[in-house]
Protein backbone atom coordinates (compact mmCIF):
# COMPACT_ATOMS: atom_id res chain seq x y z
CA UNK A 1 0.00 0.00 0.00
CA UNK A 2 1.26 3.76 -0.80
CA UNK A 3 2.81 5.63 2.11
CA UNK A 4 -0.29 8.05 1.02
CA UNK A 5 -3.15 5.70 0.76
CA UNK A 6 -6.45 5.66 2.66
CA UNK A 7 -7.30 3.09 4.29
CA UNK A 8 -10.96 2.39 4.65
CA UNK A 9 -10.74 2.82 8.81
CA UNK A 10 -9.03 5.96 8.25
CA UNK A 11 -10.12 9.30 10.07
CA UNK A 12 -10.99 11.86 7.68
CA UNK A 13 -8.93 15.26 7.50
CA UNK A 14 -11.00 18.22 9.22
CA UNK A 15 -11.98 20.81 7.20
CA UNK A 16 -8.78 23.25 8.61
CA UNK A 17 -6.49 20.50 8.20
CA UNK A 18 -7.39 20.05 4.72
CA UNK A 19 -7.29 23.97 4.57
CA UNK A 20 -3.31 23.90 6.02
CA UNK A 21 -2.56 20.94 4.00
CA UNK A 22 -3.12 23.02 0.80
CA UNK A 23 -1.64 25.30 1.42
CA UNK A 24 1.96 23.66 2.42
CA UNK A 25 1.18 22.02 -0.84
CA UNK A 26 1.33 24.88 -2.84
CA UNK A 27 4.38 25.89 -1.20
CA UNK A 28 3.66 28.12 2.00
CA UNK A 29 6.03 28.40 4.52
CA UNK A 30 4.01 27.73 7.87
CA UNK A 31 4.39 31.24 8.69
CA UNK A 32 2.58 32.20 5.32
CA UNK A 33 -0.07 29.27 6.17
CA UNK A 34 -0.44 31.03 9.58
CA UNK A 35 -1.03 34.14 8.43
CA UNK A 36 -3.31 33.48 5.89
CA UNK A 37 -5.51 31.32 7.92
CA UNK A 38 -5.51 33.98 10.65
CA UNK A 39 -3.68 31.09 13.23
CA UNK A 40 -0.35 30.98 15.01
CA UNK A 41 2.37 29.10 13.17
CA UNK A 42 2.27 27.06 15.95
CA UNK A 43 -1.49 25.84 15.50
CA UNK A 44 -0.43 25.27 11.93
CA UNK A 45 1.96 22.82 13.08
CA UNK A 46 -0.52 21.13 15.54
CA UNK A 47 -2.23 20.54 12.44
CA UNK A 48 0.27 18.90 10.51
CA UNK A 49 0.96 16.55 13.35
CA UNK A 50 -2.58 15.41 13.07
CA UNK A 51 -2.75 15.00 9.88
CA UNK A 52 0.46 12.99 10.46
CA UNK A 53 -1.28 10.91 12.45
CA UNK A 54 -4.38 10.46 10.85
CA UNK A 55 -2.16 9.27 7.26
CA UNK A 56 1.37 8.09 6.91
CA UNK A 57 3.43 11.09 5.79
CA UNK A 58 6.44 11.95 7.12
CA UNK A 59 7.98 14.29 4.56
CA UNK A 60 6.87 17.32 3.06
CA UNK A 61 6.49 16.02 -0.15
CA UNK A 62 4.47 12.80 1.30
CA UNK A 63 2.01 15.81 2.63
CA UNK A 64 2.04 17.01 -1.26
CA UNK A 65 1.13 13.28 -2.69
CA UNK A 66 -1.16 13.23 0.08
CA UNK A 67 -2.91 16.64 -0.63
CA UNK A 68 -3.62 15.50 -4.10
CA UNK A 69 -5.21 12.13 -3.37
CA UNK A 70 -7.25 13.66 -1.21
CA UNK A 71 -8.31 16.02 -3.58
CA UNK A 72 -7.73 19.24 -0.89
CA UNK A 73 -5.91 21.93 -3.76
CA UNK A 74 -8.99 23.43 -4.99
CA UNK A 75 -8.96 24.94 -1.22
CA UNK A 76 -6.31 26.90 -1.58
CA UNK A 77 -7.13 30.19 -2.72
CA UNK A 78 -6.49 30.67 -6.17
CA UNK A 79 -2.55 31.91 -7.67
CA UNK A 80 -1.40 31.01 -4.00
CA UNK A 81 2.19 31.52 -5.02
CA UNK A 82 5.35 30.76 -2.73
CA UNK A 83 6.21 34.22 -0.96
CA UNK A 84 2.94 35.80 -1.29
Amino acid sequence: MPATSRPQSAPALSHRERQVLAHIAAGLSHKQVARRLGISVHTVSTYLRRIRSKRTAPTVAHLIRLSMTEDVAAMSSPGVRPGS
